[in-house]
């Protein structure tokens, strides 16, 4: 199953969404091409047993981890849906959209540290931050439909599913994407630590500027 485009389109050119995308390719290709990938994530990614508000460089993981990923799964998952449900985002929020897609993400990131604070385990993927721009999408555009491409042994078609049905699909698909990892380190340590609570507080944020938006 695989969505293709809101039945509503957006009226903007997606300008931020498109940004966002090309910075995710430009980082990923970096990890790839990097000597040691391993050495690059550890650094960028976010540890929780290294965080110290004491000191506000050890922060900037919160951030930074939204723009690392695991595997080609993972980016290309989290980037087409990102392109599929952030242009109506974008313009519902204009330039204020870059803005609430890292809030989003740091907020995802930060539930999943409080609950494995002194974890080793690095949490990276901008997850947290399309779960943000899907909780939005749902409390703003509820009544939307997908197009979405569905293919069955032999039988293939392109039907239209509602917003609810999409984002249970996409959860799911967060629970397999690492399958592709960069390395086999990096396999180890996404295999055992898919942040899924980074993707709950990301779309609770979402929600919640999104709800504040409609009214």
């Amino acid at each position: 199953m695989f969505p293709l485009k809101d039945t509503q389109a957006a009226k903007i050119f997606p300008f931020w969404v498109t940004v966002i995308i090309a910075l995710n390719i430009y980082v990923f290709s970096q990890e790839l091409i990097s000597p040691n990938a391993d050495a690059l994530i550890t650094h960028y990614a976010l540890v929780p047993a290294l965080v110290d508000f004491s000191r506000p460089s050890t922060l900037f993981p919160f951030v930074s981890s939204q723009f690392l990923h695991g595997g080609f799964l993972h980016i290309i998952s989290n980037m087409w849906f990102l392109w599929v449900f952030g242009k109506n985002m974008e313009g519902r929020t204009g330039l204020l959209f870059p803005f609430f897609y890292v809030v989003a993400g740091a907020a995802g990131n930060f539930l999943q540290y409080l609950l494995s604070p002194t974890s080793m385990i690095p949490i990276l993927g901008a997850s947290g931050a399309i779960a943000g721009v899907l909780g939005a999408y749902y409390a703003l555009f509820p009544e939307h439909k997908i197009k979405t491409f569905i293919f069955v042994l032999f039988f293939a078609s392109i039907i239209e599913i509602p917003v609810s049905f999409m984002l249970f699909y996409w959860f799911i698909t967060q629970l397999f994407n690492t399958a592709v990892a960069v390395s086999p380190a990096a396999a180890s340590d996404l295999g055992g630590g898919v942040a899924y609570f980074a993707h709950v507080g990301g779309f609770g944020v979402g929600w919640l500027v999104g709800r504040i938006l409609k009214h």
